[in-house]
């Protein structure tokens, strides 16, 4: 894996932080968002979810705490994602927040919509090391196209994007050390060989999502 940089930052972190009293969006930016929380949503509704592959993250977490603690995921959900983008808007601005709006919309919309097609690849779960790459794919994708457009679909890409913002490391290290704790964690209830496909996916899209970042500002 390759070392870190030096202290590498967000491509767009200097038009990410706005004045405090005015939020400017571009539309290119939010059609970034757009295709990227649409190319997530796809890649999790008829990949991941037929290949029973998870994620990590408030995902993983808050399944995490539903079965050790039957805290139902529709309030830890919304506190956790609550807390990461206040700490992102904290961070990055009032523009991340616009952004992040409109990834997090187009992500409910379009996965809304992929629900209404038909399994396109119902035998996902007999091939797991394909749908781990391709879900990682999907994944690393649709998040790097929102990062480097100055969104995020999720409260856990808000969180790593403002790590990755305070502490000048690649996104793809808080992605990958935040998952992996939730995933190690979640082997108390999960089988080890389903945790290790997902493990797998984490760390690909995580490398996707860096790449991503490195690009040029959009």
């Amino acid at each position: 894996m390759p070392m870190i940089d030096s202290r590498p930052v967000l491509p767009h972190a200097p038009l990410m932080r706005s004045h405090p009293s005015h939020c400017r969006l571009s539309l290119r930016r939010c059609l970034l968002n757009l295709l990227g929380a649409s190319i997530l949503a796809f890649g999790l509704c008829h990949i991941h979810a037929q290949a029973d592959v998870t994620e990590g993250g408030i995902l993983g977490a808050i399944l995490l705490l539903q079965h050790w603690f039957g805290i139902s995921p529709a309030w830890s959900s919304l506190v956790m994602n609550a807390t990461c983008y206040l700490f992102g808007w904290r961070i990055l601005g009032r523009d991340f927040v616009g952004y992040s709006i409109v990834a997090g919309g187009a992500f409910s919309a379009a996965y809304a919509l992929a629900e209404l097609l038909p399994p396109l690849w119902p035998n996902a779960a007999e091939t797991p090391l394909a749908a781990a790459v391709i879900g990682a794919l999907f994944v690393g994708i649709g998040i790097g196209f929102c990062v480097r457009a100055g969104g995020a679909p999720g409260g856990d890409d808000a969180l790593a994007m403002a790590i990755s913002h305070l502490t000048g490391w690649n996104i793809k290290w808080p992605y990958l050390i935040s998952d992996g704790i939730i995933l190690l964690l979640s082997l108390s209830y999960i089988p080890a060989e389903r945790i290790g496909w997902s493990l797998l996916t984490v760390v690909l899209s995580g490398q996707i999502i860096g790449f991503f970042q490195k690009r040029p500002a959009a």
